[in-house]
């Protein structure tokens, strides 16, 4: 009944690696991030050279307002697809400790169950209510978890279709605002 000395360290051991899986999942998502960040500085740094270049050789104000309605739309695209990347790159981390809070989660449960039946075994006789009414506690908490988990899932899946109609949105009004700027202007 009690825990024995190799059971302490199987589970100090299980607990190691699954801190050693969230901290490389952590590091892996960091490391995306900064990629992408420094990508997309890049990118921009080298559009905004490009962009002055253009806007230093106009020569009058309808040649202008040409070039600054052509430029607005390829900048709000990326920066429409730089949020769209960070957002993928936090929900793919948020899906991953996900997964791996689950099976932690899985294995607590399956270790209090074990845990009860050997308990039941060895517990005096009429102990069986007690029992029965611990596990029947586990099993309501756990049917909230998996209840909370689906709500939120649902909820995450709707924010990313949110997430994608604002997008597509924002640069269909940005490309509306430029077609009329340009005609405004001719």
């Amino acid at each position: 009944m009690f825990a024995t000395p190799e059971q302490f360290a199987a589970t100090n051991k299980a607990n190691i690696e699954t801190v050693l899986t969230l901290a490389n999942a952590a590091f892996a998502s960091a490391e995306r991030l900064a990629a992408l960040n420094l990508n997309t500085a890049r990118v921009f740094l080298e559009d905004g050279v490009a962009n002055t270049k253009a806007l230093m050789a106009v020569k009058d104000a309808q040649e202008f307002v040409t070039i600054q309605s052509t430029l607005a739309q390829p900048a709000v695209e990326k920066m429409v697809a730089y949020a769209r990347s960070v957002y993928e790159i936090a929900t793919q981390s948020q899906d991953e400790v996900s997964k791996l809070m689950e099976g932690q989660i899985a294995e607590v449960n399956k270790g209090v169950a074990e845990a009860l039946d050997k308990a039941a075994k060895s517990a005096p006789a009429g102990s069986d209510v007690a029992v029965a009414a611990v596990k029947s506690a586990i099993a309501a908490a756990n049917s909230a978890y998996d209840s909370m988990n689906k709500a939120a899932k649902q909820v995450a899946e709707i924010a990313e279709a949110n997430v994608a109609a604002a997008t597509s949105a924002t640069v269909k009004a940005v490309g509306t605002a430029q077609k009329a700027g340009t005609k405004k202007a001719a």
